[in-house]
């Protein structure tokens, strides 16, 4: 079991470390750079011209990851797994074409927004269709029709019409709030580590407490909660790798193929373990941004020009407070390593709760 996961991480975080030069190499050499928002604070400038696309390798050192595994232990994969990484993929593919437009078009916006919402609802759809197929023999689909915090909420059943429709909502909001998070060097990467690690241990424990091997009151009804484990494990292991690039100063970026392919795989992740409650905790560093600027936006609207932050997302208020780009990514990572220990808090005193 311990040995399926560490494989998984352990090859992805290779793989990342040592694909990642080479990505910057070649990148540079085509002149693929990230384009810098002139409206930011202004010691972004400098980095005009990163290579940026890195999440291409993250995206591709998961994948190693988790199938050089699953050949290294000789077991199939799992239906569940495969829906999460086709959600990271695809969700990855309309990002890669995002970042392609930028720097083909030399401009800070890719895709139109129409353009980017189609490629995203068709992944979005597909993947919400699917998982509430491919039952086991237990009966058990990837995913459940209900809402669900520590295990489904009995009462909060939504069917399968509105399941897609709840489906894609979380999907769209933790993808576009890594998105928004990834915004300074190794914020949005190092979150990510805590983040999937959380998912580890949510998936390993799980496991160990299966209603199908070993049923008993408070058991966990997740259809394969090991194989989302080695999902996860080589998810971080490939945003480990990556990050020791990307971490200040950053040699390359991942831009939007790895910022929507990490929000996709983390709703993903939070769908097919039943725990897409959980996950608000988990992940409380990503919703801070993506509030941040839903308020921004909102009070500039209604109150016709003023502002609550100095700039949106919220780390870049901080740098306009003067905060070195340094420590706000540091205090940020802080927050996230918060609220992933919470989380788990959460989730086992929920399990201790029902014994």
């Amino acid at each position: 079991m311990m040995r399926a996961v560490l494989y998984a991480s352990v090859i992805a975080l290779v793989c990342s470390l040592i694909g990642t030069p080479m990505a910057v190499k070649f990148f540079a050499r085509r002149g693929y750079g990230q384009e810098i928002r002139e409206d930011g604070p202004q010691t972004h400038q400098v980095k005009r011209g990163t290579p940026t696309m890195g999440g291409t390798v993250v995206v591709l050192s998961t994948l190693i990851g988790y199938f050089v595994t699953k050949l290294a232990t000789g077991k199939w994969p799992t239906d569940s797994a495969l829906l999460v990484l086709f959600l990271m993929t695809g969700l990855g593919a309309v990002g890669f074409v995002d970042d392609f437009i930028k720097i083909f078009k030399q401009r800070s916006l890719g895709l139109r927004a129409k353009a980017k919402l189609v490629g995203q609802s068709i992944v979005t759809v597909a993947f919400a269709v699917l998982v509430l197929h491919f039952p086991n023999s237990m009966g058990l689909t990837p995913a459940s029709d209900h809402v669900s915090f520590l295990y489904d909420i009995g009462w909060l059943g939504l069917g399968p019409v509105l399941f897609v429709v709840f489906a894609y909502l979380l999907i769209a909001g933790w993808s576009n709030a890594v998105n928004l998070t990834d915004g300074l060097d190794g914020l949005a990467t190092g979150a990510s580590v805590m983040a999937f690690s959380a998912y580890v241990v949510i998936g390993v424990w799980q496991y160990g407490q299966s209603c199908g091997s070993s049923p008993s009151k408070g058991c966990y009804e997740v259809r394969d909660p090991l194989d989302l484990a080695i999902v996860a494990a080589s998810l971080m292991g490939a945003c480990f790798g990556f990050l020791w690039w990307n971490a200040a100063p950053a040699k390359i970026y991942m831009g939007d193929t790895g910022s929507l392919a990490l929000g996709g795989a983390f709703a993903g992740l939070a769908i097919c373990s039943r725990t897409e409650l959980l996950a608000v905790i988990i992940g409380g560093l990503f919703l801070l941004e993506m509030f941040s600027v839903i308020i921004q936006v909102g009070y500039f609207k209604a109150s016709k020009g003023k502002r609550v932050f100095k700039m949106a997302p919220l780390h870049h208020h901080f740098e306009m407070l003067g905060w070195p780009e340094v420590n706000v990514v540091i205090r940020f990572w802080i927050i996230a390593g918060l609220c992933v220990a919470l989380s788990l808090g959460v989730f086992y005193g929920g399990f201790a709760a029902t014994k």
